[in-house]
């Protein structure tokens, strides 16, 4: 249809169909310093990055919304909620990842933070997308798994984590998001991208140890539909001339 505006996951969805690659940068509000933000934000700007996720394990300050206030006002990619739990939730924002966190057994972040979020979301005009959550073992403890207490998944286990990820789209995720932590020492393997990618339909996302470009493009030729890439971008202003 002619001139028809996407939602978000449709432009996910049609990137994934014409093999064009996706990049988020994820703003953590608790790591931001409001006073160097329009410098972040031209950087976001001059960067290839097609998303903007916002959100963190644990937000402690009361930035959020003016953080996105600022985003949607200078820059025009969609903003992504990336919540932790359901304090983090924004109506300013454009969209929200509906995590579900199914590498973990922790019935919170299975179900409750979904059930005591649904309300909220109603009352917002948020295209909510249903996100399977992955946790791969990275070689250190993440705040993910700290904060969820739960135990990442076996970089290893290759078919534990496909089982996994096959279950989330059964039950009906939108995306699958295999995540190795914000400061992972190491990324999700790429042979598990590939294995997952090969045998699920929805598009795959991929973060965490992501620290150059030439991370991006292994996840990238493993077969990630979107690769986020956090803390190694804010600190590394030279990130994409490597």
């Amino acid at each position: 249809m002619q001139g028809q505006i996407l939602t978000i996951r449709q432009q996910i969805l049609e990137a994934k169909s014409n093999g064009q690659k996706l990049l988020a940068v994820l703003l953590d509000p608790d790591k931001i310093i409001l006073e160097n933000l329009n410098h972040l934000i031209d950087k976001i700007n001059q960067s290839p990055a097609t998303h903007v996720f916002v959100g963190g394990s644990i937000v402690q300050n009361n930035i959020l919304g003016e953080l996105i206030s600022e985003l949607k006002k200078k820059t025009n990619l969609p903003v992504i909620l990336f919540p932790g739990d359901p304090s983090q939730i924004s109506p300013q924002a454009d969209g929200i990842l509906f995590l579900s966190l199914l590498s973990g057994r922790n019935p919170d972040y299975l179900i409750e933070y979904q059930v005591q979020a649904a309300p909220i979301l109603k009352k917002t005009n948020l295209e909510v997308i249903s996100t399977g959550y992955i946790l791969i073992e990275s070689g250190n403890e993440t705040a993910v798994a700290r904060v969820s207490k739960t135990k990442p998944l076996s970089r290893e286990n290759l078919d534990l984590v496909l089982a996994t990820a096959q279950a989330g789209e059964m039950l009906g995720n939108q995306l699958i998001y295999l995540e190795a932590g914000s400061g992972a020492k190491q990324p999700v393997p790429t042979e598990m991208i590939e294995l997952i990618s090969q045998n699920v339909e929805i598009p795959v996302i991929v973060g965490g140890g992501i620290v150059d470009l030439h991370g991006i493009q292994k996840a990238y030729k493993a077969g990630a539909d979107l690769v986020v890439i956090g803390t190694a971008f804010e600190n590394n202003s030279r990130f994409f001339e490597q």
